[in-house]
């Protein structure tokens, strides 16, 4: 089975249709009442992450993938809980000096505190953030409207070839151009002015972690509607124009792989003019 399928049929009846937890269709919790914003995310080893040989690179990657779901929804994330399993090597000092530098250098960035967790032993590493923010309001998934925009909030397929390039799959000779892309894996761009205005023009969004066709579909999963992209419009870096160039590989295999984490959201025509205006200024 399927996300949805065993979502469907064992866990959705046991939220005895609490409204907080948006029928388990969202990547969040809502507390309308208390104002109050959760996600929860589970990484693993080889799954999730490449590996941990790198470890303040890997906390780095699935930090920004975990508070990015409380972004999309125009929610900025207050504390975190890292719950972390691993074996010796996995927790020797010198990952957790890595570990811990990384994370006092994203709570400077993203201004969220550390506040719990729980460690145990295993044989393969694996972690799970849960993130924690409050909102009056947030943008959910399944409220697309007919005739809505489309939007995405950054360039796709980066983090795509980096992980190919990590695994050996793609080859670059200039060790920038490969640092680049490397680095768009494990550091994704997490789009936080624009997300904190999602809530004034956007009718649904989702962050695109699974790619983009993927996400889309989660997106208007519940709606009646279908979705109509043009492939030309949809933005890369121009350090990835070039690659595809010089290689003569496709666009489309490469917008469609995920692990981007800009924002994928749709808003009515009326906000064209307005969202166009605000994109420029924010460059």
């Amino acid at each position: 089975m399927n996300e949805f399928a065993l979502i469907q049929k064992y866990f959705k009846k046991l939220t005895y249709n609490n409204p907080s937890a948006l029928d388990l269709n969202d990547d969040v919790f809502f507390d309308k009442k208390n104002s109050v914003v959760i996600s929860t995310d589970t990484y693993v080893e080889g799954v999730h992450f490449f590996n941990f040989r790198n470890p303040d690179l890997v906390i780095k990657k699935i930090v920004r993938s975990s508070i990015s779901d409380l972004y999309c929804k125009g929610v900025k994330p207050k504390f975190i809980f890292i719950g972390a399993c691993g074996n010796n090597i996995s927790f020797s000092k010198k990952n957790m000096d890595l570990v811990y530098k990384s994370l006092k250098q994203e709570q400077k960035k993203y201004k969220f505190k550390l506040s719990g967790g729980d460690t145990t032993k295993s044989n393969k590493t694996v972690f799970t953030i849960t993130s924690l923010g409050y909102a009056k309001k947030i943008v959910q998934r399944n409220k697309c409207k007919n005739n809505d925009d489309i939007y995405v909030t950054g360039n796709l397929g980066d983090s795509y070839l980096g992980l190919s390039i990590l695994r050996k799959k793609s080859f670059l000779k200039n060790s920038k151009q490969r640092k680049y892309f490397i680095q768009k894996y494990y550091m994704p761009d997490i789009p936080l002015k624009i997300g904190s205005k999602l809530i004034k023009f956007a009718n649904s969004s989702i962050d695109i972690s699974d790619g983009l066709f993927a996400d889309l579909s989660k997106l208007i999963n519940t709606s009646k509607l279908f979705f109509k992209l043009d492939l030309k419009k949809i933005p890369i870096s121009s350090k990835l124009n070039a690659y595809l160039i010089k290689t003569n590989k496709k666009k489309i295999n490469f917008i469609s792989k995920g692990d981007d984490y800009q924002i994928l959201f749709t808003s009515s025509k009326s906000n064209r003019i307005y969202i166009k205006s605000l994109f420029k200024r924010m460059n």
